[in-house]
């Protein structure tokens, strides 16, 4: 399993827009092998800022790279730096490989 995560801090008053900017679009991760789910998540908010953190999971890193080098993951970034930018900075990436997994489901 691996996870790629995206940190973004967003100002308070760009929350709103960030939000529906994410729900509203057409990812296309669903169409790519390995992809196992995605999560975005709404963090603190701390001195007029909000954290944010999108999630993905998938089966390998390699489904990841492979993700990061497709015609879908081209398509669903073709908006991004077009519009005003609604976070502080970049987001800031970070990858993990699972080393252990414990889950609800497990029997």
């Amino acid at each position: 399993m691996f996870l790629a995560m995206n940190r973004f801090t967003v100002p308070l008053e760009n929350a709103a827009d960030f939000e529906e900017l994410w729900l509203s679009r057409d990812s296309r991760l669903h169409e790519m092998e390995g992809f196992v789910e995605f999560h975005m998540l709404k963090g603190p908010e701390e001195a007029g800022r909000i954290l944010y953190a999108s999630h993905t999971f998938w089966q390998s890193e390699a489904h990841f790279t492979a993700w990061t080098r497709s015609p879908q993951f081209r398509e669903a970034h073709a908006r991004a730096g077009t519009g005003p930018t609604l976070h502080d900075g970049h987001p800031r990436f970070e990858g993990f490989r699972a080393i252990q997994r414990i889950a609800a489901d497990a029997a």
